[in-house]
């Protein structure tokens, strides 16, 4: 805990799932968040209920797809708080299905928001953190990028392309300034589900979800585990799945 209390955190994605999970556990062991997210309203009671518990946070309505909203985002934190010390990308978008179906619209807003939006999360903070002489970088991916199956390969493709983005940061950020985390959560309890247009491939994610997904205060303590180490400490990879997921 001594690693996460005093830190500044921005979160996208923050309204719903792994990133509302991650910043309501982040703020009870002492971070300010920044939570962002296009649902407002939402992102507004996460943080009176993360007020109301006595710690700190602000919500931001962003979308992530717009390079001056991440940018306002990071605004937010260093204005409010005094400096950014992790982001955590973790907003996304599934619009998974057979690439025969050509669902160009889903192919292009998972291209927009899981690709892109991590780009603009990158540009927005890196100045900051490099001014700062430290930050770190969290990026929600995916086990459907590790095991590719159908129906999700373009999915697994977006998520796949930040693996490689994110290791190609890594590599040119060895001087102790900036630490980058790849999460990759299998089935969780989330609403991955709700974006996928084909009814009967929405209702099998959903019952494998009913049946065996772990919560995202699962996924919440691996983000927390890998942002508490000590500055020179990067844990790169986390993988982290049900245990009779395939």
């Amino acid at each position: 805990m001594d690693g996460i209390k005093g830190k500044v955190i921005a979160i996208t994605g923050a309204s719903g799932g792994i990133g509302e999970a991650t910043g309501r556990l982040l703020a009870e062991r002492g971070a300010s968040v920044v939570l962002g997210a296009r649902r407002g309203e939402r992102l507004d009671k996460i943080a009176r209920d993360i007020h109301d518990a006595g710690g700190r946070a602000v919500a931001c309505a962003i979308d992530v797809t717009r390079l001056e909203d991440l940018q306002r985002l990071v605004d937010q934190a260093v204005t409010g708080f005094g400096r950014l010390d992790v982001l955590v990308s973790n907003a996304g978008v599934g619009r998974i299905g057979p690439m025969a179906d050509l669902d160009l619209d889903g192919w292009s807003a998972m291209i927009d928001v899981n690709i892109r939006g991590v780009l603009h999360g990158i540009a927005a903070s890196l100045p900051v953190f490099r001014r700062q002489g430290r930050g770190h970088l969290v990026t929600t991916v995916s086990t459907a990028g590790l095991r590719i199956v159908p129906t999700q390969g373009v999915y697994a493709a977006t998520k796949n392309a930040v693996r490689t983005l994110v290791e190609g940061l890594r590599q040119e950020s060895t001087d102790g300034v900036l630490r980058t985390t790849m999460v990759s959560p299998g089935f969780t309890r989330t609403g991955f589900a709700d974006s996928i247009d084909n009814p009967e491939l929405r209702q099998q994610i959903r019952r494998n979800m009913e049946e065996f997904a772990i919560p995202p205060q699962a996924v919440a303590r691996a983000i927390a585990f890998a942002i508490e180490q000590p500055d020179d400490v990067e844990i790169g990879d986390i993988t982290i799945r049900p245990t009779v997921q395939g």
